[in-house]
């Protein structure tokens, strides 16, 4: 059985609030889990956390994959450094080069040619 650490969505129309659960990776959004590990509100100013910690490493250590959100809770809450000490969040992308696509690099390819052949 493959177990991720994901959100579950509770609450009111447009009033979310979402508890971070062990679950199968077949079950669905809402659907069944293993254990609650904590909750997470962000429409409280600021946005609360509540983490247990030594249940997450647990799973962790066991093999459960976090989805995106969850690893960055878990990040902000200190957990992923245990888990993975050291591990720095990845880097933003270098936004000084401009992004081609496969046509313009194409043509510039062709226009780098172009002047090394005259």
């Amino acid at each position: 059985m493959a177990v991720k650490l994901r959100l579950r969505r509770e609450g009111t129309v447009k009033r979310p609030h979402y508890r971070v659960v062990a679950a199968d990776s077949r079950s669905p959004r809402d659907g069944r889990f293993i254990e609650i590990l904590g909750d997470y509100h962000p429409m409280e100013e600021p946005s609360r956390i509540n983490i247990d910690g030594e249940r997450a490493l647990h799973w962790l250590r066991h093999g459960a994959k976090p989805s995106s959100a969850v690893e960055k809770l878990l990040r902000i809450t200190g957990v992923w450094e245990e888990f993975k000490p050291g591990d720095a969040p990845a880097r933003v992308r270098d936004t000084d080069k401009p992004k081609l696509s496969k046509k313009a690099k194409a043509k510039a390819a062709e226009a780098a040619d172009a002047e090394g052949e005259a």
